[in-house]
């Protein structure tokens, strides 16, 4: 599978040039949301990346490796594509992955609940509970 497609990446980089913006500005750093997840098919590893450095490589966001304190920092995209898994199986991306949701929102709620899977579901229930009624 292709972990990052043109718009992700394009997405990732753009992200990252605007953060470096504000650093460089001294503006407030923004807060954007993930765009991409990355996940173990076979365990619980999971990844929600915001940024993608010029080296092309090094990701930015928030990583859970499934031991129960998830972290916001730097991990290798080329790390995690040469991770092999038992049945022939490898890191994969959730093609379905959307989010309203800034990082630091999700970084919250994975630390609160102790994994990016469990902060998910939180986040969809409390979006599920704002919704309007049906038929209404």
């Amino acid at each position: 599978m292709i972990l990052l497609t043109a718009d992700l990446r394009f997405a990732l980089r753009a992200n990252a040039i605007n953060h470096r913006a504000a650093q460089r500005d001294e503006k407030p750093e923004p807060d954007p949301v993930p765009v991409l997840k990355l996940f173990n098919p076979v365990g619980a590893a999971t990844w929600l990346a915001t940024e993608l450095d010029s080296d092309d490589d090094t990701l930015f966001g928030l990583a859970d490796l499934g031991f129960g304190c998830p972290e916001l920092g730097y991990f290798s995209l080329s790390e995690i594509a040469s991770v092999r898994l038992p049945f022939g199986l490898g890191i994969e991306r959730d093609i379905g992955f959307e989010t309203p949701h800034a990082l630091s929102v999700w970084a919250d709620a994975a630390r609160r609940t102790g994994s990016i899977l469990s902060a998910q579901q939180e986040l969809r229930s409390a979006g599920a509970n704002q919704l309007p009624p049906r038929g209404g």
